[in-house]
């Protein structure tokens, strides 16, 4: 198994050929960053983690050199933190007996530039390498350029295969903006509660970015918590830990469908939700 980069990293932590590996994957994640899989895709690995017939797949597609950094990791360089990163993503992957731990280490930079051809023929060999249940990828709410970046990037490669190979189900996650505004409707609640324990040290894995500055730890299990209490105003609580997807089949099954018309549809939606409660009540 071949891409683009010399650096790129592929990782089958029970040993065997990632070919078949890749082959074999159920639940696919392609994402942007090192511990991006274990903050915002956690349901994904918890349904598959020691399952016999659902095999977990992660890809990371940047090589995460621009992370923030303080405290012990303050001065370590962009190339020595790609390295950190790298194995950081291996121990989690390790840790959660995913299937296959994909690492393509992309500048983030190439990632932006449509059509940029490493990037894609990348994606476009994973995504014709595997028939996966379910996909999951960023949103395009997310305000994280590089997030929808990889994701813009993603869907012009799944729109490029032939209809019957393309995935029956594509999920956008939660990442940098929470999804809790979308309408009800419109959410699709993962729910978190599975193996809290695993959940937590997955996310921990990741020091550089934790000891470094970002406590995403924590911030991610507050989210899910509160969004499990807030998913539904007039119900008691159904989890005790959710996280929230957007359905995204649509842009994959019609190739012809705008992300921007479909992505603003959504702000529209809540608006014309607020205009209307105002005004009744009022």
């Amino acid at each position: 198994m071949k891409f683009s980069r010399p650096e790129a990293d592929v990782f089958v932590p029970a040993g065997g050929d990632p070919t078949a590996a890749l082959a074999r994957t159920t639940h696919l994640c392609v994402i942007a960053h090192q511990d991006d899989i274990e903050i915002n895709t956690y349901p994904a690995v918890a349904d598959c983690y020691g399952s016999a017939d659902r095999f977990f797949t992660g890809v990371v597609v940047t090589n995460g050199s621009g992370s923030a950094r303080t405290g012990k990791y303050a001065h370590v360089t962009d190339v020595e933190m790609q390295g950190i990163r790298r194995e950081e993503q291996r121990a989690a992957a390790r840790l959660g007996k995913y299937n296959l731990q994909l690492q393509l280490a992309h500048p983030s930079a190439d990632v932006k530039k449509s059509g940029h051809a490493g990037v894609r023929a990348d994606l476009a060999a994973i995504f014709s390498a595997c028939r996966p249940q379910v996909v999951y990828l960023h949103q395009p709410l997310d305000k994280h350029d590089t997030h929808v970046a990889v994701l813009l990037r993603c869907l012009e490669a799944l729109r490029s295969l032939p209809a019957a190979q393309r995935p029956a189900r594509v999920l956008g996650v939660e990442g940098w903006r929470g999804l809790d505004w979308v309408m009800d409707d419109a959410k699709v609640p993962l729910d978190c509660s599975a193996y809290p324990e695993l959940g937590l040290t997955l996310m921990r894995v990741f020091d550089s970015q934790i000891a470094g500055g970002k406590r995403y730890d924590n911030a991610a299990l507050g989210r899910r918590k509160a969004n499990a209490t807030f998913h539904n105003s007039h119900a008691t609580d159904q989890f005790t830990s959710i996280a929230l997807a957007l359905d995204l089949t649509p842009l994959v099954a019609d190739e012809n469908l705008s992300v921007r018309d479909f992505t603003l549809a959504h702000i529209e939606l809540l608006r014309a939700d607020v205009a209307a409660r105002l005004e009744r009540l009022g």
